[in-house]
Parts: C-alpha cells; sequence; structure tokens
C-alpha cells in the first residue's frame, strides 16, 4: 500500500475512534486531560526505552506500554484509557517510522481500554469499592483490581494477533502463509505482555489510586470530598 494511503486510513481510523469516543458522551475535565497525557506519555517512554524490539524478525515487541492503558482506564473511565494508550503507542510506532503499525494501534489500544473500563467500573464497581483491613474482602478486592486490568489485556491477545494479521496482508502485502506464521508469533509475545502489563497496571492502581483520591484528581473524588 502506496504511503500516502497509509496515512489517509490512519487518519480515518483516528476520526473513528473521536467520533466513537464523543457519541459515548465522556465528560473531559481539564484535570482528566492532563491525566490522560501524563499516561500516553508514560505509554510512549515505556515502548519507546524499556522494550525488546522485533521478536523473531516478525515486528512484535515485549514491552509494558500497554500498562498505562489499562490503569488509565482503570483510575478514569475506558474511554480515556483507550485514548492514553492509543495516542501514546501509535505516537512511537510513528516516531519509529511505522505508520503501518501505528493504525492497527491505535484501534487496539483503544479497544483495550474500553474493555478494562466496562470491567473495572460497570461490572466490578471499583470506584465504590476499597480496601479493608479484612483479609477476605481484601483478596477480592485484589482479585476484582486483577480482572480489571487483565480483562482488556487479555481480549487483546486475540484481537492483536487477528488485526495484526489483515495489517500484514492488505498494508504491507504479505503473503497468507507468512502473515499467518507472524500472528502466530505475535499472540505468545502479547500474551506475555499482557501478564506483564497486568501485574504493572494492578501494582501501579494500588499504589496511585488513594493518592489521586487525595488530591482529588479523580472523577467523583471533589464532591466525596468537598
Amino acid at each position: 500500500m502506496q504511503p500516502a494511503m497509509i496515512w489517509l486510513l490512519f487518519f480515518l481510523v483516528v476520526v473513528l475512534v473521536l467520533v466513537f469516543a464523543a457519541l459515548s458522551r465522556t465528560k473531559f475535565t481539564v484535570q482528566k486531560i492532563a491525566l490522560i497525557g501524563v499516561m500516553a506519555a508514560l505509554s510512549f517512554v515505556a515502548y519507546e526505552f524499556f522494550r525488546i524490539p522485533n521478536i523473531l524478525g516478525t515486528g512484535s515487541s515485549f514491552h509494558l506500554g500497554n500498562t498505562f492503558t489499562a490503569l488509565t482506564a482503570m483510575l478514569l473511565d475506558g474511554v480515556s484509557g483507550g485514548l492514553a494508550g492509543a495516542i501514546g503507542l501509535s505516537l512511537a510506532d510513528i516516531v519509529a517510522g511505522d505508520p503501518g503499525y501505528a493504525i492497527t494501534t491505535f484501534l487496539l489500544k483503544f479497544i483495550i481500554g474500553l474493555v478494562c473500563g466496562a470491567t473495572s467500573h460497570r461490572l466490578f464497581r471499583l470506584a465504590d469499592r476499597h480496601p479493608t483491613r479484612k483479609v477476605g474482602a481484601d483478596l477480592k478486592y485484589l482479585s476484582m483490581v486483577v480482572g480489571s486490568a487483565f480483562s482488556g489485556l487479555l481480549v487483546n491477545v486475540f484481537t492483536d494477533p487477528f488485526i495484526g494479521y489483515f495489517r500484514n496482508r492488505y498494508i504491507f502485502g504479505q503473503e497468507v502463509d507468512l502473515a499467518a506464521t507472524m500472528a502466530k508469533v505475535a499472540s505468545g509475545v502479547t500474551l506475555v505482555n499482557s501478564l506483564l502489563s497486568t501485574v504493572c497496571a494492578v501494582v501501579l492502581y494500588l499504589a496511585l489510586r488513594p493518592a489521586l483520591e487525595k488530591a482529588r484528581l479523580l472523577p467523583g473524588t471533589r464532591r466525596q470530598h468537598a
């Protein structure tokens, strides 16, 4: 595919995601936008400077960039988490000179954020829960945090190689057998990334949430502490 078409496709993906974000009626405060920007920057740094690139020549990398997609979704909401990861990690692809990867990266990270956000805020309602001194309750709370973080990252284990296959076939023009082989390798790499990112996201969530609530930087905390 010609570079101009790749950039056009990337632009269309970004527009579609932003339209979806607008239709979701997600409210963006100054604090939320600032936190999304910080998390996007951390995603970029985690990928750009702390990764093992191009595993087995497939273009897949071991990295912890997805940590901040899940973390932002758990702290704020799914759309915010998706935007943080999509912006930070697609920017990393663009800086690396890979706009073709940036197309699927933007979409995949947004999906991670949506799933993590739905699980943490709609299913488990983490915003209404806090750790206690009771062992059983604490374990239940911890399991919900782990489940929230891993939900979107687990979905990514399947969506990454699936969407990546079509990217390799129709954007990069790879043969069917090669694209299929790379998708299989990508699934294994993505699984490792997801497990490592889950651990990091859980640790950071447990550490950051109390501090951010105290600083009234999370949705609802201004009302609760006013």
